[in-house]
């Protein structure tokens, strides 16, 4: 009975995996095959589709728009990603310490980032409207009309004013999660290194960071995730313009699809899925190797 009992609590964990491996298949394998058929044709959404091979991935690579779409996402990734990751960190190490009203500070840097984003952009737009927005009249009441311009309607500014209205929404997430680690280092270790002579910052090198490498995991590859796929606060603040300034890859795919090229778009969709994948996977080897030679 006792052998009977240990096989069938061995054997209890595959079993309870089940559910999840379901729905695993059923929201991104089977999703992910479809996918992969469609873009092997020249569906349209509407009528029969033809088999053409790889020839969308062939008009992707060879579209001037769509090479340029792919470097726009790539610098907003490479503005809005670090970003968030030192200003979470610095946020989070601000706010770990006993400060008056820490809990409102805290909520306060957390709460755009449950605001949609789309709203969130509406209300940036209108807030930087040349002339007549409110940043406009601060700069009037200040005396500086001359820094008011159309930020968002010139393709130098434009990209730089996504990026940085990206990581003011997002950096709370960031934070929270980087407190979270905070919060679960011992206090022991740093009055260890006090009595050995660490100061703040070698506390910092030594005993905060390494010991916040989970945290930082789980900030970088999510940050990756969400600065390569942006869509919602391009469409809001400048709908990919000036021109084609600010359009990234999310936003070309949804177009694509809707001037009925669907098995084009979704061809673009696999190109956006390896470029997300690629610096995930890159990131999660070298710190996995990285934990090793701590």
């Amino acid at each position: 009975m006792r052998v009977w009992l240990h096989k069938l609590n061995s054997n209890l964990h595959h079993f309870m995996a089940v559910p999840a491996i379901l729905l695993f298949g059923l929201f991104f394998l089977y999703p992910l095959t479809q996918g992969v058929g469609i873009s092997l044709t020249d569906s349209n959404g509407m009528t029969d589709a033809s088999f053409v091979g790889l020839q969308n991935f062939k008009d992707f690579f060879h579209d001037d728009r769509a090479r340029s779409d792919v470097m726009i996402t790539v610098y907003f990734a490479l503005g809005s990603a670090p970003l968030l990751n030192l200003f979470g960190l610095l946020y989070a190490l601000f706010l770990d310490r006993k400060l008056a009203g820490r809990g409102f500070i805290r909520a306060a840097v957390y709460l755009p980032a449950v605001i949609s984003p789309l709203i969130m952009g509406y209300i940036w737009y209108f807030i930087l409207q040349p002339g007549r927005g409110y940043w406009a009249h601060v700069l009037q009441e200040l005396g500086l009309e001359r820094f008011d311009g159309n930020w968002l309607g010139e393709s130098s500014s434009a990209l730089v004013v996504l990026i940085v209205v990206n990581v003011w929404q997002y950096v709370g997430m960031t934070m929270i999660v980087y407190l979270a680690g905070l919060q679960g280092i011992p206090a022991d270790l740093y009055e260890a290194g006090r009595i050995d002579g660490a100061g703040r910052w070698a506390s910092l090198r030594y005993i905060t960071l390494p010991l916040l490498y989970p945290s930082i995991k789980i900030n970088v590859v999510t940050n990756i995730i969400g600065s390569l796929s942006v869509f919602e606060i391009i469409v809001a603040l400048t709908d990919g313009g000036p021109g084609y300034a600010t359009e990234s890859l999310s936003i070309y795919i949804l177009r694509m699809l809707y001037g009925s090229f669907t098995g084009y778009s979704t061809a673009v969709a696999l190109i956006l899925f390896v470029m997300i994948l690629i610096p995930v996977a890159l990131f999660l080897r070298f710190t996995r190797k990285s934990e090793y030679e701590l």
